[in-house]
C-alpha cells in the first residue's frame, strides 16, 4: 500500500485527488470497508497540494490497515470558501489495537500539511476509533 518517497518515480505523474477513488478501491480490495465523499471542485488545485492531500489520506488509510483490525473507515474531502479539509476516521477496531507505530507517519503528515500552511490533527476519538484531519487554507474562491 505505502511506498517510500525515495521509491516514487520522478518521471511518473504525481497522484492527485482525481485518483482517490482508485486508492480507495485498492484499500477495499484488502478487505477494509471504506467510504469516500468529495464535496466541491478540487480539479483546479495545484498538483503539489493535490499530491499532499492524496498522500495524507493514503498514509491514514495505511495506518487503519496496520493498527485497527476489523475497523471501517470514512474518507471525506471538502472544499469550502478559503479552505480544503480532508478527514479519515475509522471505527473502533474489533480486535485489540496492534502495537503502536513509531509515529513517523503522523510526523510526515504534519510536515506535508505545514508546507501549504495547513494543520493536521490526529488522535483517538471518543467512540474508540481514530481520526486524522488535514485543513489547508486556499487562496480564495467559494466552492462547496
Amino acid at each position: 500500500m505505502s511506498r517510500s518517497r525515495a521509491s516514487e518515480s520522478p518521471d511518473g505523474p504525481a497522484p492527485g485527488l482525481g485518483e482517490l477513488e482508485s486508492l480507495v478501491d485498492r484499500v477495499r480490495a484488502t478487505g477494509l470497508e471504506v467510504s469516500l465523499t468529495v464535496r466541491g471542485d478540487t480539479s483546479d488545485l495545484p498538483s503539489g497540494l493535490q499530491m499532499t492531500v492524496y498522500r495524507v489520506i493514503q498514509e491514514a488509510l495505511t495506518n487503519v490497515l496496520k493498527h485497527a483490525d476489523g475497523a471501517t473507515a470514512e474518507v471525506a474531502v471538502r472544499r469550502y470558501a478559503g479552505q480544503l479539509s480532508a478527514e479519515v476516521v475509522n471505527s473502533p477496531p474489533l480486535a485489540p489495537v496492534r502495537a503502536a507505530g513509531s509515529g513517523h507517519g503522523l510526523i510526515g503528515m504534519s510536515e506535508r500539511a505545514r508546507i501549504y500552511g495547513g494543520t493536521l490533527v490526529a488522535g483517538p476519538r471518543a467512540d474508540g476509533g481514530f481520526g486524522v484531519e488535514l485543513t489547508v487554507p486556499l487562496g480564495g474562491g467559494t466552492l462547496s
